[in-house]
């Protein structure tokens, strides 16, 4: 029975003989262009999937590259930027209005077209030769023996300003030390304190002076800088002795104090002169004149005049 059953069975594999068909160069280049479409369609889908947020028909990212200058899905979300809080710390500020601001060029000496005046360029060059003569330094010598010492502690750490200029052997310690006799002092202070003149704090051997740029302006005089030592040595050579200077100083000052009382009584005078001349002046303008009529109603030689301003009558005699 088992052999009486018919078993279905594989039908034997068609064979196509495309020997006979010959291939053209039409039929290559159809194909190109087919293959070529077909890439232009995948190309298009890839790029219609990456612009929908990266989502494929599945609801999932597709196993593609992010491009690049596009962010990623998955990536964590920045917070805004703000700006930085201010320290307190720093204390308040100022805002600069930039346009209103005026070059300053830094400090530097920049030629601004102006005119250079001659005659003080002069000036101030005048002035510095005068004061580098005074800063030369004096050469130092290895043997300490021939090297100056300090006249109060012996060391050869002197300042050689103080000996070039006032001839006088002292160090920077001692100086700090002793302002009484090694401070400087003015050419105002010398004359208003010890009442020397202009003539004598000028000469140089009897008073030498340091020279220093005026604070005022460069080209002004510069300011003469004197040792109080030499100064009180040569003020009690002149006057005698500290209280004859302190005697013609007492004087001196009585003198101009005298000397402004009267100053003042006589401007207090001439002040009540004018003001007496000006209310006596103020009271004669103040004063009334009589402008009389001409005469009239003459009866046996004798008229009257009245004047306009008043009415007062006088009678008057014809002849």
């Amino acid at each position: 029975m088992a052999d009486n059953i018919e078993r279905p069975s594989t039908p034997p594999r068609r064979t196509s003989d495309i020997s006979h068909v010959q291939v053209t160069p039409e039929h290559v280049k159809q194909r190109e262009i087919n293959r070529l479409k077909a890439k232009a369609a995948q190309r298009q889908k890839e790029q219609e999937a990456s612009s929908s947020l990266y989502i494929n028909s599945n609801n999932k990212r597709p196993l593609t590259v992010t491009p690049t200058g596009q962010r990623s899905p998955t990536a964590p979300v920045a917070p805004p930027l703000r700006p930085l809080k201010r320290d307190s710390r720093l204390g308040t500020y100022v805002e600069y209005d930039l346009s209103k601001m005026v070059n300053s060029k830094g400090g530097f000496l920049m030629d601004d077209g102006k005119k250079v005046d001659e005659d003080l360029l002069r000036k101030e060059l005048e002035r510095e030769k005068q004061r580098k003569q005074h800063n030369l330094d004096l050469p130092m010598f290895l043997d300490p023996e021939r090297n100056p010492k300090c006249n109060e502690c012996q060391s050869m750490d002197i300042d050689p300003m103080y000996m070039k200029v006032f001839h006088c052997l002292v160090c920077k310690a001692c100086q700090n030390e002793k302002p009484e006799k090694y401070s400087l002092l003015t050419k105002t202070e010398c004359k208003a304190d010890y009442l020397l003149t202009d003539p004598e704090l000028r000469d140089e051997e009897a008073m030498p002076h340091l020279l220093k740029a005026n604070p005022h302006a460069s080209t002004y005089a510069n300011m003469m800088l004197f040792l109080r030592c030499q100064v009180e040595d040569f003020a009690w050579k002149k006057w005698g002795s500290p209280e004859a200077l302190d005697a013609e100083f007492e004087k001196r000052t009585a003198e101009k104090k005298k000397k402004k009382n009267k100053k003042f009584e006589q401007s207090l005078k001439d002040l009540r002169k004018r003001t007496k001349e000006g209310v006596w002046q103020r009271r004669k303008d103040e004063e009334h004149k009589h402008v009389f009529s001409q005469v009239e109603d003459i009866r046996n030689g004798i008229g009257e005049q009245v004047c306009h301003g008043c009415g007062f009558t006088i009678e008057v005699e014809e002849l």
